[in-house]
């Protein structure tokens, strides 16, 4: 058993660590509020500007739309979206598990990682033969500042490499906020836009009217979507990131509470058993004494 001040010792770390998990957890709350409320405000708006988007693709000729054309995907870039700090189960470690997993069933193509977090871009620059870092600079300090001006140049690059034959698909790996304690790693097809269903062409297709001409609309409103998707995909993980934070300083707090509770019934018990060895010597001593 361990002596008296080594456990004292313990338990004054332990409790100095509670404090701290303690209040990041009240800090990841209170981000996730505002974060929560921007994907909850967000969402509905992304995904009716998505459903129009692949109505629209479906009405026009390939020709038409370069953002629909469906290759052979040789050539592919892996948007992987981590966070830039850690303390979040794992969040991170999912998200790297997905990217890992794509890049063994796509062995054999030329496929590139592009980072969005400092915790995916650590990853990969030491794992990943074809990362690439420059492909539009500073894209692990998205975060830092997220908005949405920062996000449509990584849209902005990625539908210029697309137009320019470049890259044959695109695929954005990201956190899928559901609640606090559940996100959902999702690997979602960002290029080339995928048309709806049949059935829901046949249903939804005929349902627009497009004024100005589709040219126009080409040209403006699915560049516009393709960035509003890549930015709700943004607070998507955003959102699931102060989530799993919160929910791993909880169990952290009540982890270092339990070990606490322990450790302050072993120093006890050290501390009685301490106490009655005193008195059985004290005793011993008096009745030698006594003896002699």
């Amino acid at each position: 058993m361990a002596n008296l001040k080594e456990i004292k010792n313990r338990i004054t770390s332990i409790a100095s660590t509670m404090q701290i998990t303690s209040a990041m957890k009240m800090v990841s709350a209170a981000k996730l509020k505002r974060a929560q409320d921007a994907i909850t405000q967000m969402r509905p708006y992304a995904e009716k500007l998505q459903e129009i988007l692949s109505n629209l693709s479906a009405t026009l000729d390939i020709s038409d739309n370069a953002f629909a054309d469906q290759r052979d995907d040789k050539r592919i870039y892996i948007v992987a979206v981590t966070s830039n700090r850690g303390l979040c189960g794992g969040f991170n470690n999912n998200i790297i598990k997905r990217v890992n997993r794509l890049l063994t069933e796509h062995s054999g193509k030329d496929v590139k990682v592009i980072a969005v977090g400092k915790k995916g871009n650590d990853a990969f620059k030491r794992s990943v033969f074809n990362f690439r870092p420059e492909a539009i600079g500073e894209a692990h300090d998205m975060f830092n500042d997220l908005s949405f001006e920062r996000s449509s140049q990584l849209a902005q690059f990625l539908m210029d490499e697309f137009k320019a034959n470049k890259v044959d698909k695109v695929v954005v790996v990201y956190n899928k906020f559901k609640n606090a304690a559940v996100q959902e790693v999702i690997s979602e097809q960002y290029l080339p836009v995928l048309p709806t269903d049949q059935e829901e062409e046949t249903s939804g297709a005929g349902d627009y009217i497009f004024e100005p001409s589709k040219e126009e609309i080409v040209t403006d409103l699915i560049p516009k979507s393709l960035k509003v998707q890549l930015f709700k995909a943004f607070l998507d993980s955003h959102a699931s990131e102060h989530g799993a934070r919160m929910t791993a300083m909880h169990k952290a707090t009540d982890n270092a509470s339990e070990l606490k509770r322990a450790l302050t019934l072993e120093y006890n018990k050290a501390r009685q058993a301490a106490i009655t060895n005193e008195i059985l010597e004290i005793v011993g001593g008096a009745e030698a004494l006594k003896n002699g």
